[in-house]
């Protein structure tokens, strides 16, 4: 618990290390950040990985991607940014080769109509992601239903991420859906400031609404219980992807089909995300990988040593 607690703080060092990059990132103008760190010496070209530190998913499988990649032969770049749209104008620009956790078919649809002609699908790692609206599990609320009438509780608000977040944009969505829109205020920041109120809130065991989603090592770090959502209004499950600028396969074909095969359950994914977010930390991420392979690697048949 402390561990992930503390984690919170990392992810805002990064966050704030990424929106230092902001500026000559080769991003078509787009305002994302840049955090240039290219590794490996192989000899069949360099493979640029674009995430958000923030996002863990995408930053547990960033790392793992460029421990694999390295070991076939290529020279890995990893360039963090601090928004999705950024990242998936460098990804259909070509900046970007690899997006290693988007959430393309509901998420990030938005962005898959706008850029999709120029981003290729490498294939889904996990099947069961989702978004959800979260309270502490202390509070009597049980559903988004039950939110109704009592904005005065929570200060009318409810603490979001990033403001060009998917979840962000769904979120919106389902407001009116549920009569919300004119009792609560979105609050959107960053992932590091919604989980900064979060951990303020939960020590003083105070009430709290916060946009979340699962896999998301948070979730297990606080005490917390999803909302039921009997509208549907925050979409149903959907798969993480790996997602390549277009022609990525015809140019890395060895990594392509590296990247096809990789599938993690949730105990698997789970345990990448603690060691990479929580055991280990920012900087040590090559060593949670390394650890990580050591416990699960002969789970599959892709796993190069």
């Amino acid at each position: 618990m402390k561990k992930k607690i503390l984690t919170i703080a990392a992810i805002g060092a990064a966050a704030t290390l990424t929106l230092a990059g902001c500026s000559g990132d080769g991003m078509g103008g787009t305002g994302g950040g840049t955090g240039g760190e290219e590794s490996g010496s192989g000899d069949k070209g360099t493979i640029t990985l674009g995430f958000l530190p923030s996002w863990t998913d995408g930053l547990s499988t960033a790392y793992l991607l460029q421990d694999q990649l390295e070991k076939i032969g290529y020279n890995v770049e990893m360039k963090t940014l601090t928004e999705a749209g950024p990242l998936y104008t460098g990804l259909a620009q070509g900046d970007v080769d690899i997006y290693p956790s988007a959430w393309p078919e509901l998420t990030h649809a938005e962005y898959m109509n706008t850029y999709g002609d120029n981003i290729e699908d490498l294939g889904a790692y996990y099947d069961n992601a989702k978004l959800t609206i979260a309270v502490p599990e202390y509070s009597e609320l049980n559903s988004i239903e039950d939110l109704a009438g009592k904005g005065a509780e929570f200060d009318g608000k409810i603490f979001g991420i990033e403001p060009g977040a998917g979840l962000t944009a769904q979120t919106q969505k389902m407001m009116p859906e549920y009569g919300l829109d004119s009792e609560y205020e979105l609050v959107t920041s960053s992932t590091a400031a919604m989980l900064t109120e979060l951990k303020s809130a939960t020590d003083k065991e105070e009430d709290i609404v916060v946009t979340l989603w699962r896999p998301f090592w948070a979730n297990d770090a606080f005490p917390l219980k999803d909302l039921e959502d009997p509208k549907g209004a925050m979409g149903e499950s959907e798969a993480l992807h790996f997602l390549g600028t277009k022609g990525f396969a015809e140019e890395f074909p060895e990594a392509a089909e590296l990247i096809e095969q990789i599938k993690l359950d949730d105990e698997q994914y789970g345990s990448l995300e603690d060691l990479v977010v929580n055991e280990y930390g920012e900087g040590k991420e090559a060593d949670a990988v390394d650890a990580w392979l050591e416990e699960h690697g002969d789970q599959f048949d892709w796993v190069v040593s």
